[in-house]
């Protein structure tokens, strides 16, 4: 009997919808601020997942919100081609784009006619096109010319809890079903659903609603919610959603924001069911595991990989693998990384412990490494002036933490976050003894240092919980990456490998 981990695709993934054209699965995701915008996966067995693009690269403005932008996108296939519908928040509104293969090249988008987030996608006998948005309300549309054909109809809208979200609607055999997520997105979300015999309505709720929810339990896993159902090849039924692993001390802290997970469904009297999802759980009958990417990335390929993302934007002028073959060059296009319009390219942070590294030629810029929510929540190794210095932005707080002279040319940059190390409150130094009654309440430590010929130097270990969604706010997670604010500077590599397969810093032990 094979297991597998859960979540299937970890770290800032969130909102996930799926579907399965003939043994293949295709799930996309909410990117939020970054460009370019909706990741798509590809998989066979719907536990080992591999991006094989994005679906948007159109830039966002600049003034675009840390956590506006692209949410809910649904990934359906239909007549020959892929549909992925989704919402500009503070754009134009939602928009639909069509592919015939779901590497693309994907259509000019389509702007529908329906107010309202996380739409969704589903054709009924007749051929007819119906889009469901939160609220949760129906319309009938034309997918060409994204008028509204009929409605938008108010729908069933859940139990009763706050923010009914994330519809999805199936026809599964003589019936309409209604996936609804509700609760709010935190630690009271849940899945409900209800059926009918038509898309209009009118909905039975199902008796044992919620069908999903960890809210008020001790589950690692919390903030379970935003289902999509997709039978596999072989009949059995599985859902994909977001969930978060909050760690540390009361409230508890998650940093790597909402991550997708995978649960098996059964039916029962016409109902689908679920357990709890747990970190561990029975694996499909497929099983097709696929190479992962590199850990380490020397820039040799002719285009960036597609799991690099940067806020907002990535102007051609920015950035370069051509100007200096093997490397990548960035070119800054702001001072800071505290407000939009910086030059910063960057990998969703994807387990708890973790070592990203990256070797630096700094030459006569100011670049680093940096560990980012969003503009008002980061921790920044950086390099200028034959000084490496680190700096910490939390909320209206800047400061420089620690420096360090370092040889001209070539570093090796190093951030590393570990959960075995609570770091006490930043005011106590390396080898102060905090208070009675100080906590370290932090869900990990986060370690800079750099490394030359001399050897390695820690410049400083942060608490991880200010770069966390409870201090930061909005719906993304931790992203690591490389950035330039001043001048020119170069990369020659970049690596990130769970901690389990990368050699530790060496660190002294907590103070408490």
């Amino acid at each position: 009997m094979r297991t597998y981990d859960n979540p299937v695709i970890p770290g800032f993934h969130p909102d996930p919808s799926v579907c399965r054209v003939g043994e293949d699965y295709y799930l996309v995701c909410s990117s939020f601020e970054y460009f370019p915008g909706v990741p798509l996966c590809h998989s066979r067995d719907l536990v080992h997942w591999r991006q094989l693009g994005n679906v948007l690269h159109r830039p966002l403005p600049e003034d675009t919100p840390a956590s506006g932008g692209v949410y809910a996108p649904t990934i359906r296939h239909h007549d020959g081609l892929f549909h992925v519908i989704t919402t500009d928040v503070g754009g134009r509104g939602t928009l639909l784009v069509t592919a015939e293969r779901p590497e693309g090249p994907w259509s000019d988008p389509v702007w529908v006619d329906v107010p309202g987030i996380d739409p969704d996608l589903a054709w009924d006998e007749n051929g007819d096109c119906w889009c469901a948005v939160a609220g949760v309300a129906v319309a009938r549309i034309d997918t060409r010319s994204g008028k509204v054909l009929e409605g938008p109809l108010p729908t069933w809208s859940g139990t009763g809890l706050r923010d009914p979200e994330a519809p999805h609607l199936y026809r599964i055999g003589e019936w309409w079903y209604l996936l609804v997520a509700e609760g709010g997105t935190a630690l009271g979300h849940g899945v409900s659903t209800a059926r009918a015999r038509s898309p209009r309505g009118p909905w039975e709720p199902a008796p044992g609603n919620p069908l999903l929810s960890h809210r008020g339990t001790s589950e690692p896993v919390q903030s379970t919610g935003h289902a999509d159902l997709v039978q596999a090849a072989d009949g059995s039924w599985w859902a994909v959603l977001l969930g978060t692993r909050p760690r540390g001390w009361f409230p508890e802290f998650h940093v790597l924001g909402r991550e997708t997970f995978l649960a098996p469904v059964e039916w029962a009297d016409g109902w689908p069911r679920m357990g709890r999802v747990r970190e561990r759980e029975v694996a499909p009958a497929a099983w097709h595991p696929v190479e992962p990417p590199p850990a380490r990335d020397d820039f040799t390929a002719p285009a960036l990989a597609p799991h690099w993302i940067s806020p907002r934007d990535r102007p051609a002028g920015s950035w370069s693998l051509t100007e200096r073959p093997g490397w990548l060059t960035l070119t800054a296009t702001g001072d800071s990384l505290d407000r939009a319009g910086h030059t910063f390219v960057g990998r969703r942070q994807q387990h708890p412990d973790c070592r990203a590294a990256a070797l630096l030629d700094p030459g006569a810029g100011r670049a680093g490494l940096s560990v980012r929510i969003d503009e008002a929540h980061h921790y920044d190794l950086e390099v200028s002036g034959g000084v490496a210095s680190v700096v910490a932005r939390i909320g209206p707080l800047r400061q420089r933490i620690a420096e360090h002279a370092v040889p001209s040319g070539p570093l090796t940059l190093v951030v590393e976050t570990r959960t075995d190390r609570v770091p006490p409150p930043a005011a106590f130094g390396p080898g102060e003894q905090a208070p009675p009654g100080v906590r370290g309440a932090g869900p990990d430590a986060v370690i800079l240092a750099v490394e030359t010929s001399a050897g390695v130097v820690r410049l400083a270990e942060l608490d991880g919980r200010y770069l966390s969604t409870q201090v930061a706010g909005g719906f993304t997670g931790r992203v690591v990456g490389m950035y330039v604010t001043e001048g020119r500077a170069a990369f020659d590599w970049f690596e990130y490998l769970p901690s389990a397969d990368a050699r530790h810093l060496d660190a002294p032990d907590p103070p408490f």
